[in-house]
């Protein structure tokens, strides 16, 4: 009887622990740039004043089913970035008028995801990929003008974690995300852009990683 109760605990403990692997969170946070080219024909103040935006904050995070090396699920990521500064204009009457001012940008990504990796296998060092296909969105701040706009968009990462303990493993994950806007909406006013003036919204991205498996 013993023997039959310790045979079951093991069997348990094993069902468990199998049960534990089904599901994989990975967050991430890191630094990321923006890859599309500047406008051209711009003064070097307004040319330092969009460095300030090419660059900022990235965090992401994943939620998976796994299906022994298939995970399926969902993904959203955030990108943050501002700047400030003092530009010039030329008014209607040929003056020249300079303000200070201040930009606040924010692109979202949020779809469905599909990932591979080799956390079945008996490694502590683990690669992983994962593509998913979604809603890109961008928002921008200056002042009292407010723009918007979304589009479809992708993100792609690699990464390389190790695993610490069975359920929890950590490294580095490079990102690419892409999306472009044809059109945007300033204060509830619409602008259609020019091929040559659409807004790219992809970047490049460098993040710690970790990932929580149960």
């Amino acid at each position: 009887m013993i023997k039959k109760l310790i045979v079951l605990g093991l069997f348990s403990v094993s069902a468990v622990a199998s049960a534990q692997q089904k599901f994989s969170i990975i967050p991430s946070v890191g630094y990321a740039w923006r890859t599309a080219a500047m406008p051209a024909g711009i003064s070097n103040d307004e040319r330092n004043y969009i460095k300030g935006l090419k660059s900022g904050l990235n965090f992401d995070v994943s939620a998976y089913y796994n299906v022994k090396n298939v995970g399926i699920g969902l993904k959203y990521s955030s990108y943050h970035a501002s700047s400030d500064g003092r530009l010039s204009v030329t008014d209607q009457n040929g003056n020249r008028v300079s303000a200070n001012v201040s930009t606040e940008d924010q692109i979202t990504f949020w779809g469905p995801a599909l990932m591979y990796s080799n956390y079945n296998e008996e490694t502590r060092h683990k690669l992983l990929m994962d593509f998913g296909i979604g809603i890109i969105s961008y928002k921008t701040v200056t002042g009292p003008v407010t723009g918007k706009g979304n589009n479809l968009g992708a993100e792609v990462n690699v990464a390389y974690q190790y695993a610490v303990t069975k359920n929890i493993l950590i490294g580095p994950k490079l990102g690419l995300t892409g999306g472009t806007l044809s059109k945007m909406t300033f204060n509830n006013q619409t602008i259609h852009f020019n091929d040559d003036q659409k807004e790219g919204l992809q970047r490049v991205s460098l993040s710690a990683a970790a990932s929580f498996r149960f």
